[in-house]
């Protein structure tokens, strides 16, 4: 177990970010692109999930890591584990971002924690975000990082879920291309995305890993087709990484004004589910 001292990085809580950015329609046509029919139609002029893509860090190369996020240290705390990923988050929406308008993204350490997991240590660094445009709050997150360990993965112990084809709604084949579109669409230089040697021979994943969020994206358009419009409420976890080749399978399942979504391979293996509700 490596000794994290939480008290070295107890000065990064209550740090703030601001970031700024105007929601074009370039981008949103690159988004549409990328996710295809996979968008919700009534949601809006505005897609679910492109708020992921707005206001982002743009680190310059010299100073990326190895592993092609920030190096350490600078609004992040420089947690001493190799490994990051998107462990999840609360997504509260408030009012449509608009196309053409400039939107502001202010961030905030809100916690750093750590625990025991089955791979070892676990370090959770929880960021909040505030999404605004012409004077109004628009998006509220609290979106939970968490660094470990690289470890090989662990053998599935639980039988993986059978497929109910009552709750299955579509289904994709990710491939390279689709991770490269969003990991630029997000500036996302994170290696395991794209370099299949590194993702493999570094991170000791089986193949490249899809994005949380691109998931998280599919999971929330999801929703939205099954409430008829944007859910206020979208809370959403990372169960598993989900690597190449797969199939990506979307099933849902609820009542009027709420319910469940999660991803899950061929195998019926989750890798990321959600709640959502109107209110």
């Amino acid at each position: 177990m490596s000794e994290i001292d939480l008290d070295a990085l107890a000065p990064w809580l209550g740090r703030t970010e601001t970031k700024e950015d105007v929601l074009t329609h370039g981008l949103i046509d690159k988004f549409r692109a990328t996710f295809g029919p996979h968008l919700c139609g009534g949601a809006g002029d505005v897609p679910l999930g492109i708020h992921w893509c707005i206001a982002l860090d743009t680190v310059p190369a010299a100073a990326l890591s190895d592993d092609g996020h920030a190096a350490r240290g600078g609004f992040l705390p420089p947690v001493p584990l190799p490994a990051r990923m998107w462990a999840g988050g609360d997504v509260t929406h408030l009012t449509p971002l608009k196309i053409g308008e400039a939107v502001t993204r202010r961030s905030v350490i809100g916690d750093i924690t750590a625990k025991q997991g089955r791979s070892g240590t676990l370090v959770f660094v929880t960021v909040e975000h505030e999404y605004s445009s012409g004077g109004r709050l628009c998006i509220r997150e609290k979106q939970s990082i968490v660094y470990r360990e690289i470890s090989a993965p662990r053998p599935v112990k639980n039988v993986p879920d059978a497929v109910d084809p009552t709750t299955l709604r579509s289904s994709l084949a990710p491939d390279p291309m689709l991770l490269f579109r969003y990991s630029a669409l997000t500036f996302n230089a994170h290696r395991i995305h794209y370099d299949h040697v590194y993702a493999t021979e570094t991170e000791a994943y089986s193949g490249l890993v899809v994005h949380g969020p691109l998931q998280a994206t599919l999971l929330l358009n999801l929703a939205a087709e099954a409430l008829k419009t944007s859910p206020q409420r979208f809370s959403f976890r990372g169960l598993a990484p989900l690597t190449l080749p797969c199939e990506l399978q979307l099933h849902s399942e609820g009542a009027e004004n709420s319910g469940t979504v999660w991803c899950q391979d061929q195998t019926g293996l989750r890798s990321f589910t959600a709640e959502y509700a109107t209110v």
